[in-house]
């Protein structure tokens, strides 16, 4: 990672060594080992990707953290399997729920976070025309976001099919017949909520990015 600036070296290096450091404590006795293999394998995917790609196109500070932060959350499920969190045990009991919710912080993040990742893919490769990409620019990140959720789910549905006594735990639909649905909805709130909460901040760790290749 020498081709990065100094500063976002030293983030990249530190958030990978925390994350390694998770990663191995999580594979300690999980609920399920094949299932843990399941769940931790895209956030490992996805690091891989970052660092492969990163000498010809290296992500905000602002991506890199929030990339960092849903690999944890996918590492915790991977560990007890997204349906026995103990945490979200314990609040299902004081407000009553009538199931285990980490899956569904899981599916609005996988909207919150990836809709930021296709937003600089798209502005920084320029794919979109200036003159249009104000109007068109959020639909498209959320739809293609939307997208990937609903390709994850026919993923989980073939692992569930091949997998059969596994299938439960790595679906964690707890008896719900409107998990699938569920799980989309989650994710489409959670791309639109993302867009209207961080597009200036990410704007902005956009400039930087562009004013520090300008030097380069």
């Amino acid at each position: 990672m020498n081709w990065l600036p100094p500063a976002s070296r030293r983030l990249a290096l530190t958030l990978l060594l925390i994350f390694s450091v998770i990663l191995v404590r999580s594979a300690i006795k999980p609920y399920d080992s094949f299932v843990w293999l399941l769940e931790v394998l895209p956030a490992i995917v996805g690091i891989f990707v970052m660092i492969l790609v990163s000498p010809n196109f290296r992500f905000t500070n602002l991506v890199t953290i929030l990339v960092f932060i849903h690999c944890l959350i996918l590492t915790v499920g991977a560990h007890y399997t997204y349906a026995e969190v103990p945490l979200f045990h314990k609040l299902r009991e004081i407000f009553h729920m009538k199931r285990n919710n980490y899956d569904k912080v899981g599916h609005f993040a996988q909207g919150f976070i990836p809709v930021l990742i296709v937003r600089e893919i798209i502005i920084r490769l320029r794919i979109l025309s200036p003159n249009i990409s104000k109007y068109w620019l959020p639909y498209i990140c959320v739809s293609v976001t939307l997208s990937y959720s609903a390709i994850y789910e026919l993923i989980e549905w073939a692992v569930a099919e091949l997998t059969g006594e596994s299938a439960d735990a790595f679906l964690g639909t707890q008896g719900y017949i409107w998990d699938t649905q569920s799980d989309m909805f989650c994710c489409l709130i959670g791309s639109i909520l993302s867009l209207v909460l961080l597009t200036n901040l990410h704007d902005k760790s956009l400039r930087r990015v562009e004013q520090m290749e300008k030097k380069n």
